[in-house]
């Protein structure tokens, strides 16, 4: 009798057990909310995209400046690019970006920082599996 209450209390517990979800990745890329004005395109949501990012908002402006060869400025949570850009290409050089400088080597998850290295460069250093990779910059 002890195991006819075992079975159905096992069952119970299996069936308040949510289903796997098919690959979801806890990591989306922030979406980038630009407009262009005149001869510049302002990223309106720049802090947010670094916040989610972990990164410094100037670091993040920095690559992007170099990326594609413009003169830019932060202007509070905005940051403005002397130049006419597509979404698609902000798009792709913040992805270029987040490969780079966030997602882990090793294991791919975005719990990384920047930190300085011992001999004097900059290393990516993983919270979740702890391996380590020399980063540009």
């Amino acid at each position: 009798m002890a195991g006819l209450d075992y079975d159905k209390l096992l069952e119970r517990g299996y069936s308040q057990i949510p289903e796997k979800t098919t690959a979801v990745e806890r990591f989306e890329m922030p979406v980038i909310d630009s407009i262009i004005e005149g001869n510049k395109t302002i990223i309106r949501n720049f802090e947010f995209i670094a916040g989610r990012l972990r990164r410094d908002p100037k670091a993040l402006a920095k690559f992007f400046t170099k990326e594609l060869a413009v003169p830019a400025s932060l202007d509070g949570p905005r940051f403005v690019l002397s130049a006419r850009f597509t979404d698609r290409v902000l798009a792709e050089r913040l992805k270029l970006f987040v490969d780079l400088y966030v997602l882990c080597k090793e294991c791919k998850k975005p719990d990384t920082k920047i930190q300085e290295s011992p001999a004097g460069g900059k290393m990516l250093v993983c919270e979740a599996c702890g391996a380590r990779a020399p980063v540009k910059g």
